[in-house]
């Protein structure tokens, strides 16, 4: 079965294109909905899938501007293609 936070994170980067970024906040609102009740939960969630994909090598995780190692950053970090 398809993973929704996968394939909305996906279908977000391509969408935006190479050389920019999406917030993990608009994944989890894609799906969770504009009121934080329903995306706040989601965002450990999108932290894991962004972490996974990254690893397979599907995103690129950033933190100002630069890609950072899937299994060491912290706070605040954006989602792009790879290489983009």
């Amino acid at each position: 079965m398809a993973d929704p936070l996968e394939e909305t994170m996906l279908a977000l980067v391509a969408e935006r294109g190479p050389g920019k970024t999406i917030c993990p906040s608009e994944v989890a609102r894609a799906i969770g909905g504009p009121h934080p009740d329903g995306w706040g939960p989601l965002m450990q969630p999108v932290r894991r899938t962004a972490v996974r994909l990254a690893k397979e090598g599907k995103v690129a995780i950033l933190r100002k501007g630069r890609p950072v190692d899937p299994d060491d950053f912290k706070g605040v970090y954006r989602i792009g293609l790879p290489g983009g």
